[in-house]
């Protein structure tokens, strides 16, 4: 179905379309015939004009008494003619006719008498003043002619129009062929019955009026990218039996003044017009943005009146218009309150990150396209994602199939999901990167740090495996593996959290003598942790319960203003948080220096292996030795592998080959 024309009724699309609208004018067949008419009528001139040579009249009096002239035909101001065959092969690259110009006044009957008595025949050609002027004008035509059909049919609207056209709207119609329903969705359950009742009103609007409720205005989805916003509304789209408009915020500004506006018009028009009707507006805040001077900018401003005009058509809905507008967007904290009022959009949907149940129930949506291995466990890998959104769990299982398919496997295996894990949130492993070994060895040590303390404090999160192989931006990682998935954070919880990000700077002090920038991150982590602690949770004792937080959001139309308590009190946080990580940085390295041989342990088997899993970890934490192949190990026993598997080939090739070859083939591999 085109973007902007509705199409006429048929079985398989949605109810009250309506007709289904004419073709735009300048497109039939009549438009390109006479384009083709203009275009063939060149390219004949254009002929007629290289068969044709131009000759001087004094060249032309050398022709004819030279006998080469077969016919003169002459005009008013010019005279043309033809050679005969001795002239065709007397003159070099001679055309057929000839044309003279500026033909000097003489008296015509002595003229006449001179060429015919050189055998010549002579004829008085009309005055013709029409074609000339025409010849001429042809070219302007033909440029009259583009710019008519191609721009000027164009204004007057229609599906392809190109400059009145900009008011219309840019919308797409999508009806009963959607493939995604509620099956494909997962994870957001409460968002999935919130819509579905939406979509109840519509199929049955009776079942609701008959004790008194309306009809809904508008629904407003909120969430983090990639949780589901855009595919519940397909989803939508797909369960409905109702005609579906979507197009995005974006779409509706140009670069022309008043566009924006008028599309809103357009839009709101045809839903009326094949009502009942969804609209979907994806990411709103592209158009909804704040109004005022302080934010979006003047009175004049084309995203204001592009706003105005959606308040203005949403709460110009008549009771019997059955018209819902759902929008979507990350980003509700800069929505005009105008358009998030009740009467408008009645209801604010949450679509939140999966939760465990959520996740695993996305991966095996996501998993049904792919080949699954039978050791792969759902659930395992839903514990190993916390935070993930729906986004990111359909890229893991993709960047698990291709690297799968890379190393020529017949299904994705549990290992291939857990490094596409790593990859999504991390990076990729760059194993070829060439490490110096002093470098190697500081970031061993740092990331030990790290392990250590993640594994014996009990209220952070239980370390999952520790590497040294740079990944993305990293030269090394610690991963935790989350037991639930955490609704709010308690003061141990972050204070063991901080623990762990000094873990990695106390180790390069206590091994090196030293320090590196390698813990820029860690430190920042724990700075705005400590900093989330006094000024939102209330966590400080000198400041107690008060917020001193700004609202989100608030930098963004406000920089650079002042925060609104005194310097008094801007001292007292500055000292609640270096207290804060204080603390915390002497905790950690305590706990260090109690595990000092500990530490060097993990630190050697993470040079020797590069990659540790928490029950190796656990084996050295016991006073164990780990026993197990290192990776360079591994490698050799691959390609040991893969040389007997050769074997038998190259004997067979030794027995048919002759000696000759065979001396040649070692040659070539030496």
């Amino acid at each position: 179905m085109n973007d902007n024309q509705t199409g006429g009724q048929k079985p398989d699309e949605p109810k009250g379309l309506g007709p289904k609208k004419p073709l735009p004018k300048g497109k039939g067949p009549m438009g390109w015939l006479i384009i083709g008419f203009l275009v063939l009528s060149l390219l004949m001139m254009y002929g007629r004009m290289q068969q044709v040579e131009k000759i001087s009249y004094s060249k032309f009096i050398g022709h004819f008494e030279n006998g080469y002239v077969k016919s003169v035909e002459k005009g008013r101001a010019k005279m043309t003619g033809k050679f005969n065959e001795k002239g065709l092969e007397a003159i070099a690259d001679a055309k057929e006719a000839f044309q003279v110009n500026n033909v000097p006044a003489m008296e015509e009957a002595d003229f006449d008498n001179m060429l015919k008595d050189g055998g010549v025949d002579v004829s008085g050609a009309d005055v013709d003043v029409l074609g000339p002027i025409l010849w001429q004008l042809l070219p302007i035509i033909f440029l009259v002619g583009i710019i008519y059909f191609i721009f000027m049919r164009n204004m007057r609207g229609g599906g392809g129009g190109m400059l009145m056209n900009f008011g219309r709207s840019k919308h797409r119609v999508q009806g009963k062929g959607q493939q995604v329903t509620f099956d494909d969705v997962a994870g957001i359950e409460e968002a999935k019955e919130e819509v579905a009742e939406t979509i109840e009103f519509l199929k049955n609007p009776k079942k609701f009026q008959k004790i008194g409720g309306r009809l809904p205005r508008g629904v407003l989805l909120i969430g983090p990218p990639g949780c589901g916003k855009t595919l519940l509304a397909k989803a939508i789209a797909g369960e409905s039996d109702v005609p579906f408009f979507t197009i995005s915020g974006s779409d509706f500004v140009e670069m022309f003044v008043g566009v924006g506006a008028s599309r809103v018009r357009d839009l709101f028009k045809q839903a009326k017009e094949n009502s009942p009707c969804i609209i979907f507006l994806d990411e709103i805040d592209a158009i909804g943005r704040k109004r005022g001077a302080g934010f979006a900018g003047g009175g004049h401003d084309e995203r204001e009146q592009t706003l105005n005009a959606i308040l203005v058509e949403m709460d110009g809905f008549d009771t019997n218009d059955q018209v819902i507008v759902i929008a979507a967007t990350n980003r509700a904290d800069i929505l005009d309150h105008a358009l998030t009022r009740p009467g408008r959009f009645d209801r604010q949907v949450v679509v939140p990150l999966p939760d465990l149940k959520g996740r695993m129930k996305i991966l095996k949506i996501h998993a049904r396209k792919v080949k699954i291995s039978d050791d792969v466990d759902f659930e395992r890998l839903a514990k190993q994602t916390p935070m993930f959104s729906g986004a990111e769990l359909e890229a893991l299982i993709n960047e698990a199939a291709i690297s799968a398919s890379m190393l020529e496997k017949d299904h994705v295996e549990m290992i291939d999901l857990e490094e596409a894990r790593d990859k999504v949130r991390w990076g990729r492993a760059k194993k070829s990167r060439v490490v110096d070994d002093h470098d190697r060895e500081m970031t061993a040590y740092h990331e030990s740090g790290h392990a250590l303390v993640q594994y014996m404090l009990k209220e952070a999160d239980p370390l999952h495996k520790v590497s040294i192989i740079p990944r993305g931006p990293f030269g090394g990682a610690t991963f935790a593996l989350p037991e639930k998935d955490r609704m709010y954070y308690s003061k141990k919880y972050c204070m063991a959290q901080m623990e762990v990000c000094f873990g990695g700077r106390i180790a390069e002090e206590m091994f090196f003598d030293d320090i590196t920038s390698g813990a820029a991150s860690d430190i920042m982590q724990a700075t705005s942790m400590a900093k989330e602690m006094v000024l939102s949770w209330g966590m400080g004792k000198e400041l107690g319960p008060i917020n001193y937080g700004r609202e989100p959001g608030a930098e963004m139309y406000f920089p650079g203003t002042r925060p609104d308590y005194s310097e008094k009190t801007s001292q007292i946080i500055d000292e609640e948080v270096k207290k804060m990580i204080d603390k915390a940085y002497s905790l950690a390295r305590k706990l260090i220096e109690e595990n000092k041989d500990k530490l060097d342990k993990l630190a050697k088997a993470l040079l020797k292996y590069e990659t540790l899993d928490v029950e190796d970890v656990k084996i050295i934490m016991e006073g164990g030795t780990l026993d197990k192949p290192t990776v360079t190990e591994l490698l050799a026993a691959e390609q040991e592998k893969k040389e007997a598997e050769e074997m038998p080939v190259s004997k067979a090739e030794e027995e048919t080959d002759c000696p000759e070859s065979e001396g040649e083939s070692l040659g070539d591999g030496e």
